[in-house]
């Protein structure tokens, strides 16, 4: 591998290498996609910063360890009020590792789902983004 993490795939015509960083807006894209997910945790400032001008971070809320052949995923997602949490949980474990061994042939090893917030739409049903 080299210094950007990325994983390498050597063929006979060459080397494929995947960034982690691929890997993660690979996974954060594949989370979001499950009903019952209103958004991705974390961030941090540089995230709302980027999202505040106009740039979305498609990997928010994602950290993967890329190994040779094997990845571990951890996810901080953030759930709609009254969507079953378990479910949704179940659900994004499939998704991501359904999408990440379809796209790169890495093998997924652990998707590991940390709830952070719930989502709660305001009370004209419209959704203000508020989460406790």
């Amino acid at each position: 591998m080299d210094k950007n993490n990325a994983h390498e795939l050597v063929r006979e015509a060459g080397a494929i290498r995947i960034s982690d960083d691929v890997v993660a807006v690979i996974a954060g894209l594949a989370a979001s996609e499950v009903e019952g997910v209103a958004g991705m945790g974390g961030g941090g400032l540089a995230g709302s910063v980027s999202e505040m001008l106009g740039k979305k971070n498609l990997a928010k809320g994602v950290k993967v360890q890329v190994g040779e052949k094997q990845v571990v995923v951890d996810l901080f997602i953030i759930v709609e009020h009254g969507a079953r949490i378990p479910v949704v949980a179940r659900k994004v474990q499939e998704n991501v590792k359904n999408a990440i061994a379809n796209m790169t042939g890495l093998e997924v090893v652990e998707a590991n789902v940390h709830v952070q917030s719930v989502f709660f739409p305001d009370a004209k049903g419209e959704e203000s983004g508020k989460s406790k």
